[in-house]
């Protein structure tokens, strides 16, 4: 006769809770070291935090020597498990807070690399309005890649997103804030620097293919028009700051919101290549989850997202 095993677990406790937020944080912080400051906790209490969460799970959740830190695999799938668990929390707990009709817990949100220098962009505005309505609110700001933030939206690790808007899923809702233009850009090391007649401009875009270029490595408008345009992409970016490197190495052109690019060129280092022909524009979206209803918190926070860009005064969701 086959006898089943017993679940190493058991009932989940308020302890094990504690030991799964801190294995989060070691996981995302790459250490135990790192995680010290994030915790507020010495590093032996966390390292030994680890070690009751292994033996509760039996499993071992990570390996930490000379190599470095890193998950085994059964940390990778628990890290996974664990940060739905902690949204499924952390949404009951807002429901709770929604029941007594006050505001409070905590709300992640998270925003496409680049935004806070664009005129066009008041996050920040949104934020003090949110904060003089939900003061008993603690507030964490994620700055992530494009389909990052989709899916932290849609399994709960994010509340609110502010993202590009490059294709539309029924499983969330979308609110247009602002818009922001990019232009394509080269280093003062390429050969299209020069600007004038020693330097003779792509005509068109099928000239642009002999170039070299650096794009985002997932799916976004910027991915969109390369592939439209049969761009060469010799180089991969998975943020801003990464294309903006590669720009400046003179090697690549690449697109760059404008407002990120402009200290870059006033200082000399890029320049805009025929920006009249070689642009394009997007729109920014606020996104929520659209089932099931997003908690009040939330909702709080993208009205302030849409009274800040609209310049109408905000009211609690």
């Amino acid at each position: 006769m086959q006898v089943k095993s017993r679940a190493a677990l058991g009932q989940l406790s308020d302890m094990d809770i504690r030991l799964l937020r801190v294995f989060k944080s070691v996981a995302e912080c790459g250490g135990m070291a790192a995680a010290e400051l994030d915790l507020n906790i010495g590093v032996s209490t966390v390292s030994r935090h680890i070690k009751d969460l292994e033996t509760r799970l039996g499993l071992t959740l990570c390996r930490r020597g000379r190599a470095g830190f890193a998950l085994t695999a059964e940390g990778e799938q628990i890290y996974a498990e664990t940060l739905r668990l902690l949204a499924g929390v952390d949404a009951f707990r807002s429901r709770v807070d929604e029941i007594h009709q006050r505001m409070g817990g905590e709300l992640h949100i998270a925003v496409f690399d680049k935004t806070a220098s664009n005129p066009a962009a008041h996050i920040s505005s949104a934020i003090a309005r949110f904060a003089e309505q939900a003061p008993d609110v603690s507030l964490h700001l994620h700055v992530a890649p494009l389909n990052t933030i989709e899916r932290g939206v849609l399994d709960g690790q994010f509340q609110v997103g502010v993202i590009p808007g490059h294709r539309s899923s029924d499983t969330l809702t979308y609110d247009e804030l602002f818009t922001e233009t990019m232009f394509l850009y080269c280093g003062a090391q390429h050969a299209l620097f020069p600007d004038g007649q020693a330097v003779q401009e792509p005509a068109d875009w099928d000239a642009l293919r002999k170039h070299a270029f650096a794009g985002l490595g997932y799916h976004s408008p910027n991915m969109e028009i390369s592939q439209r345009v049969h761009l060469v992409r010799k180089a991969t970016g998975y943020d801003q700051e990464s294309i903006a490197t590669l720009i400046l190495s003179g090697n690549y052109l690449g697109f760059l919101p404008d407002h990120y690019a402009d200290g870059f060129v006033r200082n000399g280092q890029m320049r805009a290549v025929k920006p009249a022909l070689f642009r394009y524009s997007c729109s920014f979206f606020s996104i929520v989850r659209a089932s099931p209803q997003p908690s009040r918190v939330s909702r709080a926070f993208r009205d302030c997202l849409l009274a800040a860009h609209r310049g109408v005064s905000a009211g609690a969701g």
